[in-house]
């Protein structure tokens, strides 16, 4: 599978689409911009999915489900939330279909034109409030914490598998809060979620901070975001968590009587991350052999594959498997035996390298002998030999090494590919050569990083929280400037 990967450095777009398709982890649809997840992307994803539900719950967040279809006239009461999303909305305008006059297929019946049309989500605050008015009368009815899973549609020019599709998969959580200080309070919170997630489970080190106006969320006060570094030298928007003021509220009249019995307006947020973490995860890792997921979010962390000629060495070495395996299960690995009697073991090992598999045992009769195992880790293609005696403890370990070297990897990457410009020239040389992270002073104006990425193509990633304050000339205008951004070509 390996031989017929296209190479990062030949074409790092197209080796990311070959290890897409050939992992099996995706397909393109019959829908255009749309995708099928293959049960092996859909068990990474479930693993993800199952994390994050558990530190939502652990932060006193609970699940809900809202309408996947939004009245038109709701987006009209946010002047920003329309604009934002107005282009990519997808219309539903009849609620009918009838057979062709001609006989040849259906049409849309035109006497089952809806009265007003709706909109297939492509996020849902409007849907969301609407129904908040209907729940909050007092202060006793506050905070409200709900997170829903669901699917969203975009409608996208260019698309990509996981990165950019016009139907996703994600989470939205939709919180309603008594005051500001509460509502900026859960923003935060909910970003150190989502970076934690992105650096304990997925190995991946990002940078936390706001976003530009020109990059803000339409609708919200400040967006905070994640930003994280891919092997290509460009930047991807991990994560999102959108403080939104009292907005919202004021554009579906939700109000409660307070403390001291006035009427105030409710404070909100909004956050979410996507099945883009997919993209995020294949990109930061894997290589030119293959996928590599890092063993927290892996649906098999290990594999093991027999060496046998006859059916009694099979035997035998399946007797001793089953102990294995169950040993490992009890230190909570996942572990799958690969006895498959249709396919050679060099060219299970290749299957299971290229789909990223973090450890691979081997064993054959001559280990069944000595009381050993071949151990191979998928992160660094090395192989050792380990007794099987307290073989469960050796591999919880090994796991534990690889998750961490992942990161670890992915860190000296990130600070290798780190710059900072101090001229214009300066920075065209970094993005155009290197690309990465650049560190470089900004005037504040969205007219200037309007005029960075008509002529770059790079915008401003992040603004890191508690930035440090320095003294600076912008990189384009040359005007005074006191803190430096984070500057990247994105996906």
């Amino acid at each position: 599978m390996a031989k017929e990967l296209t190479t990062r450095v030949e074409n790092y777009s197209q080796w990311y689409n070959d290890l897409v398709i050939k992992a099996e982890l995706a397909d393109n649809s019959a829908v255009r911009g749309c995708m099928v997840i293959r049960p092996n992307g859909y068990a990474i994803w479930e693993k993800m999915q199952a994390q994050l539900d558990k530190m939502f719950k652990e932060t006193g967040h609970v699940n809900a489900y809202f309408p996947l279809f939004i009245p038109k006239s709701f987006f009209s009461r946010e002047a920003s939330h329309v604009e934002g999303f107005a282009k990519e909305c997808a219309v539903v305008t009849h609620y009918r279909l009838k057979n062709s006059p001609d006989g040849k297929g259906v049409v849309v019946d035109p006497e089952a034109k809806l009265e007003e049309e709706y909109i297939v989500r492509p996020t849902s605050e409007t849907i969301i409030w609407d129904t908040y008015r209907t729940w909050i009368q007092s202060y006793r009815d506050l905070p409200i914490l709900v997170n829903q899973w669901a699917n969203v549609v975009r409608w996208e020019m260019r698309t990509r598998l996981f990165l950019r599709t016009a139907e996703f998969l994600w989470q939205e959580g939709h919180t309603a809060h008594a005051t500001r200080e509460e509502a900026i309070t859960e923003t935060e919170k909910i970003l150190d979620v989502y970076a934690d997630f992105a650096e304990k489970w997925m190995a991946i080190p990002v940078l936390k901070g706001l976003k530009s106006p020109n990059e803000r969320f339409a609708g919200a006060v400040e967006t905070y975001c994640i930003e994280a570094l891919m092997q290509d030298g460009k930047a991807l928007q991990a994560g999102t968590s959108h403080f939104l003021g009292q907005n919202f509220a004021k554009a579906f009249d939700v109000q409660f009587l307070n403390k001291e019995n006035q009427l105030e307006y409710v404070w909100a947020t909004s956050w979410g991350v996507s099945t883009r973490l997919m993209g995020a995860l294949i990109m930061s890792h894997s290589d030119d052999h293959g996928l590599v997921i890092p063993p927290k979010l892996a649906p098999t962390q290990v594999v093991i594959v027999p060496i046998y000629k006859t059916d009694d060495q099979l035997k035998q070495i399946s007797e001793k498997v089953v102990e294995i395996m169950a040993a490992l299960r009890s230190k909570g690995i996942t572990v799958k035996y690969d006895d498959r009697d249709t396919f050679k073991p060099g060219w299970k090992f290749n299957e299971h390298e290229f789909k990223g598999i973090p450890v691979r045992i081997a064993i054959g009769p001559r280990d069944l002998e000595n009381g050993t195992v071949e151990v191979a880790r998928r992160d660094t293609l090395e192989k050792s030999v380990y007794q099987i005696t307290d073989l469960e403890t050796k591999i919880e370990h090994l796991l534990e090494s690889i998750q961490q070297n992942l990161y670890q990897k992915a860190l000296a990457f990130r600070e290798e590919n780190t710059f900072k410009a101090d001229t214009w020239d300066e920075f065209k040389r970094i993005l155009d050569t290197t690309g990465g992270f650049i560190s470089a002073h900004w005037d504040g104006t969205p007219e200037t990083e309007q005029k960075i990425k008509d002529e770059t193509k790079a915008t401003i990633r992040v603004i890191p929280l508690n930035n440090k304050q320095e003294e600076g000339k912008c990189i384009y205008t040359g005007n005074p400037s006191k803190q430096r951004v984070i500057f990247a070509r994105a996906y």
